[in-house]
């Protein structure tokens, strides 16, 4: 979501989409994906291998075709990769074939799971107990 409470877009991980390069600085390039939305290509997911500079593979107005690999429903921020274009798999609707394609990058993001903080809460007080038995028994 975005600041405002809006739902971000229907962009998923996984779509292969267009835009257009907006910005180049010396950690990726920008990319408008349409009127209301903007993506990021970092220099790691522009080409398979190293990257000395962005500006070797890409120019301001150029177009583009990415995958999404993230999609930050709280800051609004998509992850995108052109990388990802040289192993496509085959078109799937199924989020669990996609995760399992792209095992190069780890999504912390998951927008079925809505556990929040609610593991840490639900174990603080016996870990905390745990260190504390430790550290007299001068375990560390």
């Amino acid at each position: 979501m975005r600041k405002d409470g809006n739902i971000v877009s229907n962009y998923r991980i996984g779509m292969r989409v267009h835009g257009r390069i907006t910005g180049i600085q010396p950690y990726g390039a920008f990319v408008t994906l349409d009127g209301e939305h903007q993506g990021l290509i970092h220099i790691s997911e522009c080409h398979e291998g190293y990257v000395k500079s962005i500006t070797e593979y890409l120019k301001v107005g150029q177009a583009v075709d990415v995958i999404i690999l993230d999609v930050d429903e709280y800051t609004g921020k998509i992850s995108l990769s052109l990388r990802c274009i040289e192993h496509q798999p085959h078109p799937t609707v199924n989020d669990l074939e996609i995760y399992k394609t792209f095992r190069h990058k780890h999504f912390w993001t998951n927008r079925h799971v809505h556990a929040g903080f609610e593991p840490i809460a639900n174990n603080l007080a016996r870990w905390t107990s745990d260190s504390l038995n430790r550290l007299k028994a001068g375990e560390y």
